[in-house]
């Protein structure tokens, strides 16, 4: 593999133990980034396309078991996903009332109750959102960190193996007891490759780890504000 005339298998081949060790850690950090980056991707365009035409088709509709049957199909929703476990999360809720309405006799008891089991289902359901986006945005954000750690290390490791590679060339000067050109240039151009392997592992993973966060604030805003407006509805026309 060369290029302008440098051949990086060769420089890889000539170079000390410590160079090839932190070469083939940058080259584990850049591959597994690029995994991450391009699962990822994929994961977030699902997510966020899905989660569009999920909400459209709520809001357009606004019955519960239309959408609960929708949601199956947008399996790559998060606001899917939320929605259906506080659709389950009331339907539970429905039948524990229904079966409390059946063993209570006296009207004053039964006004009571229900106020009681309205409220205890708002409490229920606010906590089935907040579990289910908990849920999501440990999904999103999952490995995404990976990419932090490796914008902010590959350099420094790079760096590390240019800085060892210099030492190397300058003591086998020394040794030699000539300082020409000759001598000099292929150590240190083979040093300089760890820093430029580092750099190439950096810079992919801080551009898609802002891309990342940004697409995932996206998300998860969409999912507070579908879950404040949903448990709304259900305070409002269900659970009253």
């Amino acid at each position: 593999m060369s290029f302008s005339g440098l051949n990086f298998i060769t420089m890889f081949g000539s170079a000390g133990f410590i160079v090839k060790f932190v070469l083939l850690l940058l080259l584990f950090f850049s591959i597994v980034s690029w995994t991450i980056i391009i699962i990822k991707y994929r994961y977030l365009k699902k997510a966020l396309n899905q989660s569009v035409l999920f909400t459209d088709f709520f809001w357009k509709n606004k019955d519960f078991s239309k959408a609960f049957t929708k949601s199956k199909q947008f399996y790559g929703s998060p606001v899917s996903r939320v929605f259906r476990s506080a659709y389950l999360e009331l339907k539970k809720l429905n039948r524990a009332g229904v079966a409390e309405a059946e063993h209570s006799s006296h009207e004053t008891n039964k006004e009571a109750d229900a106020f009681n089991a309205s409220i205890n289902g708002i409490a229920a359901i606010k906590r089935t959102l907040r579990r289910a986006i908990n849920t999501e945005t440990t999904k999103m954000t999952r490995s995404v960190p990976f990419l932090a750690t490796t914008g902010n290390t590959a350099p420094f490791i790079g760096l590390f193996g240019t800085v060892w590679g210099i030492m190397n060339s300058f003591h086998d000067i020394g040794a030699k007891g000539s300082a020409n050109l000759a001598v000099v240039a292929p150590g240190i151009s083979e040093a300089l490759v760890a820093t430029a392997a580092g750099l190439a592992a950096a810079i992919p993973a801080v551009i898609a780890f802002n891309y990342f966060t940004q697409k995932i604030r996206v998300i998860e805003s969409e999912l507070q504000s579908f879950s404040t407006d949903l448990l709304n509805i259900i305070e409002r026309d269900i659970l009253r």
